[in-house]
Protein backbone atom coordinates (compact mmCIF):
# COMPACT_ATOMS: atom_id res chain seq x y z
CA UNK A 1 0.00 0.00 0.00
CA UNK A 2 1.07 3.51 -0.39
CA UNK A 3 1.38 5.91 2.61
CA UNK A 4 -1.17 8.85 2.25
CA UNK A 5 -0.14 10.85 4.93
CA UNK A 6 2.55 13.91 5.23
CA UNK A 7 4.48 11.74 7.97
CA UNK A 8 3.62 8.49 8.72
CA UNK A 9 4.70 7.05 11.92
CA UNK A 10 5.81 3.45 12.59
CA UNK A 11 5.18 1.99 16.08
CA UNK A 12 7.09 -0.81 18.05
CA UNK A 13 3.29 -2.23 18.71
CA UNK A 14 -0.24 -2.08 17.44
CA UNK A 15 -0.86 0.70 19.88
CA UNK A 16 -0.88 4.70 19.43
CA UNK A 17 0.87 4.45 23.04
CA UNK A 18 3.67 1.98 22.07
CA UNK A 19 7.22 3.89 21.22
CA UNK A 20 7.78 5.54 17.46
CA UNK A 21 10.22 3.34 15.98
CA UNK A 22 10.44 4.95 12.66
CA UNK A 23 8.49 7.37 10.16
CA UNK A 24 7.56 6.96 6.36
CA UNK A 25 6.60 9.70 4.48
CA UNK A 26 3.26 10.42 1.56
CA UNK A 27 3.90 8.14 -1.43
CA UNK A 28 6.42 5.47 -0.14
CA UNK A 29 5.50 2.31 -0.44
CA UNK A 30 4.36 -0.21 2.81
CA UNK A 31 4.34 -4.34 2.51
CA UNK A 32 1.81 -5.50 4.50
CA UNK A 33 2.84 -8.11 6.68
CA UNK A 34 0.13 -8.42 9.37
CA UNK A 35 -3.40 -7.06 9.95
CA UNK A 36 -4.77 -6.56 13.19
CA UNK A 37 -7.36 -4.19 14.49
CA UNK A 38 -6.83 -1.17 12.52
CA UNK A 39 -3.41 -1.31 12.41
CA UNK A 40 -1.08 -3.09 9.90
CA UNK A 41 2.51 -4.65 10.43
CA UNK A 42 4.40 -3.27 7.59
CA UNK A 43 7.84 -3.40 6.16
CA UNK A 44 9.08 0.01 4.61
CA UNK A 45 11.22 0.14 1.92
CA UNK A 46 14.42 0.47 3.97
CA UNK A 47 13.52 -2.80 5.62
CA UNK A 48 12.29 -1.06 8.83
CA UNK A 49 9.48 -3.17 10.22
CA UNK A 50 6.68 -1.89 12.77
CA UNK A 51 3.06 -1.25 13.05
CA UNK A 52 1.57 1.69 11.10
CA UNK A 53 -2.37 2.35 11.93
CA UNK A 54 -4.39 1.80 8.64
CA UNK A 55 -5.40 5.88 8.72
CA UNK A 56 -1.93 6.00 7.46
CA UNK A 57 -2.46 4.32 4.25
CA UNK A 58 -4.43 4.18 1.12
CA UNK A 59 -6.81 1.46 1.01
CA UNK A 60 -6.12 0.44 -1.53
CA UNK A 61 -3.58 -2.17 -2.36
CA UNK A 62 -0.86 -2.22 -5.51
CA UNK A 63 0.37 -4.67 -7.58
CA UNK A 64 3.33 -5.82 -8.30
CA UNK A 65 2.88 -3.73 -11.49
CA UNK A 66 1.53 -0.78 -10.00
CA UNK A 67 4.02 -0.77 -7.22
CA UNK A 68 6.72 -0.56 -9.99
CA UNK A 69 4.99 1.99 -12.23
CA UNK A 70 4.28 4.24 -9.55
CA UNK A 71 8.24 4.28 -8.18
CA UNK A 72 9.37 5.01 -11.93
CA UNK A 73 7.28 7.38 -11.95
CA UNK A 74 6.66 9.73 -8.91
CA UNK A 75 8.74 12.81 -8.11
CA UNK A 76 10.38 13.50 -5.53
CA UNK A 77 9.41 16.27 -2.84
CA UNK A 78 11.83 18.84 -1.63
CA UNK A 79 9.23 19.98 0.21
CA UNK A 80 6.32 21.38 -1.47
CA UNK A 81 2.40 22.03 -1.24
CA UNK A 82 0.36 20.38 -4.14
CA UNK A 83 -3.41 20.43 -4.34
CA UNK A 84 -5.56 16.73 -3.94
CA UNK A 85 -6.76 15.78 -7.24
CA UNK A 86 -10.22 14.57 -5.26
CA UNK A 87 -10.57 16.60 -2.69
CA UNK A 88 -8.96 19.85 -4.05
CA UNK A 89 -7.58 20.59 -0.73
CA UNK A 90 -3.98 21.86 -0.25
CA UNK A 91 -1.71 19.31 1.04
CA UNK A 92 1.98 20.06 2.90
CA UNK A 93 4.34 17.58 2.27
CA UNK A 94 7.94 16.92 3.28
CA UNK A 95 11.16 16.76 1.93
CA UNK A 96 11.16 12.89 0.71
CA UNK A 97 7.91 12.24 -0.08
CA UNK A 98 6.42 11.07 -3.62
CA UNK A 99 3.86 12.98 -5.67
CA UNK A 100 1.73 11.75 -8.40
CA UNK A 101 2.71 12.90 -12.21
CA UNK A 102 -0.32 14.77 -12.49
CA UNK A 103 -0.41 16.24 -9.01
CA UNK A 104 -0.79 20.40 -9.18
CA UNK A 105 2.41 21.81 -7.22
CA UNK A 106 1.53 25.42 -5.68
CA UNK A 107 4.18 26.05 -3.46
CA UNK A 108 7.98 24.68 -2.81
CA UNK A 109 9.48 21.82 -5.80
CA UNK A 110 9.83 18.52 -6.76
CA UNK A 111 12.04 16.36 -9.29
CA UNK A 112 11.31 13.66 -11.54
CA UNK A 113 12.78 10.93 -10.55
CA UNK A 114 15.06 10.95 -13.62
CA UNK A 115 16.82 14.15 -12.29
CA UNK A 116 17.47 13.27 -9.07
CA UNK A 117 21.10 12.20 -9.62
CA UNK A 118 21.95 15.21 -11.59
CA UNK A 119 21.12 17.58 -9.30
CA UNK A 120 22.44 15.28 -5.96
CA UNK A 121 25.50 14.22 -6.54
CA UNK A 122 26.59 11.72 -4.60
CA UNK A 123 29.57 13.94 -3.15
CA UNK A 124 30.97 14.85 0.27
CA UNK A 125 30.40 18.46 0.12
CA UNK A 126 27.19 18.18 -1.60
CA UNK A 127 25.32 15.86 1.37
CA UNK A 128 26.92 18.05 3.76
CA UNK A 129 25.69 21.18 2.11
CA UNK A 130 22.11 19.19 1.65
CA UNK A 131 22.27 18.81 5.34
CA UNK A 132 22.37 21.79 6.25
CA UNK A 133 20.43 22.94 3.98
CA UNK A 134 17.60 20.92 5.00
CA UNK A 135 17.82 20.55 8.50
CA UNK A 136 19.27 23.62 9.37
CA UNK A 137 16.17 24.43 11.87
CA UNK A 138 15.54 20.92 12.90
CA UNK A 139 13.85 19.79 16.31
CA UNK A 140 14.86 16.57 17.53
CA UNK A 141 12.64 13.81 17.53
CA UNK A 142 13.41 10.04 18.26
CA UNK A 143 12.57 7.88 15.27
CA UNK A 144 11.50 11.21 12.92
CA UNK A 145 13.33 11.22 9.46
CA UNK A 146 12.27 14.72 8.13
CA UNK A 147 12.86 17.87 8.92
CA UNK A 148 9.86 18.41 10.81
CA UNK A 149 11.82 16.53 13.04
CA UNK A 150 14.77 13.99 12.94
CA UNK A 151 16.80 11.61 14.70
CA UNK A 152 20.31 11.14 14.00
CA UNK A 153 20.36 8.52 11.72
CA UNK A 154 17.11 9.75 10.37
CA UNK A 155 18.84 12.79 9.12
CA UNK A 156 21.76 10.95 7.57
CA UNK A 157 19.36 8.67 5.98
CA UNK A 158 17.30 10.72 4.33
CA UNK A 159 20.21 13.01 3.10
CA UNK A 160 22.09 10.31 1.32
CA UNK A 161 18.67 8.97 -0.38
CA UNK A 162 18.15 12.55 -1.71
CA UNK A 163 21.91 11.84 -2.92
CA UNK A 164 20.81 8.17 -4.31
CA UNK A 165 22.36 6.35 -1.90
CA UNK A 166 20.02 4.47 0.29
CA UNK A 167 21.35 3.55 3.96
CA UNK A 168 19.79 1.86 6.25
CA UNK A 169 17.66 3.23 8.93
CA UNK A 170 19.76 2.72 12.47
CA UNK A 171 22.97 4.16 13.36
CA UNK A 172 24.25 0.76 14.17
CA UNK A 173 23.58 -0.89 10.98
CA UNK A 174 24.92 2.32 9.04
CA UNK A 175 27.94 1.41 11.02
CA UNK A 176 28.68 -1.40 9.43
CA UNK A 177 29.02 -0.10 5.94
CA UNK A 178 31.79 1.38 3.83
CA UNK A 179 35.20 1.60 5.10
CA UNK A 180 36.95 1.85 8.27
CA UNK A 181 38.97 5.40 9.04
CA UNK A 182 41.47 5.80 11.78
CA UNK A 183 39.62 7.50 14.78
CA UNK A 184 41.71 10.93 14.22
CA UNK A 185 40.75 13.91 12.46
CA UNK A 186 43.17 14.14 9.63
CA UNK A 187 41.74 10.80 8.62
CA UNK A 188 38.29 12.14 7.67
CA UNK A 189 37.29 13.94 4.65
CA UNK A 190 33.15 15.60 4.32
CA UNK A 191 30.87 13.18 3.68
CA UNK A 192 32.25 10.55 5.84
CA UNK A 193 30.43 9.21 8.83
CA UNK A 194 31.70 9.09 12.91
CA UNK A 195 29.70 6.45 15.03
CA UNK A 196 29.47 6.65 19.27
CA UNK A 197 28.33 5.22 22.03
CA UNK A 198 27.26 5.89 25.19
CA UNK A 199 26.72 2.13 26.53
CA UNK A 200 28.96 -0.12 28.26
CA UNK A 201 28.40 -2.84 25.80
CA UNK A 202 30.03 0.12 23.26
CA UNK A 203 26.98 -0.50 20.84
CA UNK A 204 26.49 2.51 18.44
CA UNK A 205 23.90 5.09 19.46
CA UNK A 206 24.53 7.82 17.50
CA UNK A 207 25.35 9.31 13.84
CA UNK A 208 27.37 12.16 12.97
CA UNK A 209 28.62 13.92 9.17
CA UNK A 210 31.85 15.26 8.66
CA UNK A 211 31.43 18.33 7.39
CA UNK A 212 34.35 20.94 6.21
CA UNK A 213 36.86 22.89 8.23
CA UNK A 214 37.50 20.18 10.97
CA UNK A 215 33.26 20.47 12.48
CA UNK A 216 30.63 17.81 12.38
CA UNK A 217 27.10 18.07 11.31
CA UNK A 218 24.42 16.01 13.56
CA UNK A 219 21.31 15.95 14.84
CA UNK A 220 21.19 15.54 18.42
CA UNK A 221 19.22 15.33 21.38
CA UNK A 222 21.23 17.25 23.50
CA UNK A 223 21.94 20.04 21.49
CA UNK A 224 17.78 19.75 20.96
CA UNK A 225 18.62 19.36 17.22
CA UNK A 226 20.79 19.85 14.24
CA UNK A 227 23.96 21.16 15.44
CA UNK A 228 26.93 21.89 13.71
CA UNK A 229 30.39 20.97 16.75
CA UNK A 230 33.78 22.75 15.97
CA UNK A 231 36.15 19.71 16.57
CA UNK A 232 38.59 22.77 17.83
CA UNK A 233 36.81 23.92 20.32
CA UNK A 234 38.18 22.49 23.41
CA UNK A 235 36.33 24.79 25.95
CA UNK A 236 32.82 23.19 24.48
CA UNK A 237 32.04 20.63 26.86
CA UNK A 238 29.69 18.53 24.89
CA UNK A 239 31.68 18.80 22.11
CA UNK A 240 34.50 17.17 24.68
CA UNK A 241 31.73 14.96 25.72
CA UNK A 242 31.11 13.47 22.56
CA UNK A 243 34.09 13.07 20.63
CA UNK A 244 34.98 10.82 24.17
CA UNK A 245 32.30 8.68 23.29
CA UNK A 246 33.79 8.00 19.29
CA UNK A 247 33.46 4.30 18.54
CA UNK A 248 34.19 4.27 14.91
CA UNK A 249 34.69 6.01 11.35
CA UNK A 250 33.66 5.05 7.96
CA UNK A 251 33.73 6.49 4.29
CA UNK A 252 30.84 5.33 2.43
CA UNK A 253 31.47 7.77 -0.67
Amino acid sequence: MLVRAPVAPLHAEPRASSEQVSQSVAGHLATILEVREGWRRVRLGDGYEGWMHEGYLERRALSAEESEAWSASARHSLGCTVVDSQSGMERVLPLGARVAPEARIVAGAVLDAATVPRGHPAGGIEICEAAARWFASTSYQWGGITPWGADCSGMIQTVFGLHGMALPRDARQQAELGSMLALVPTAWHAGDLLFFSDRTDGRITHVALVAPERTLVHVAIGRGGFSVEHLDDEADPYTAALMGRLRGARRLL
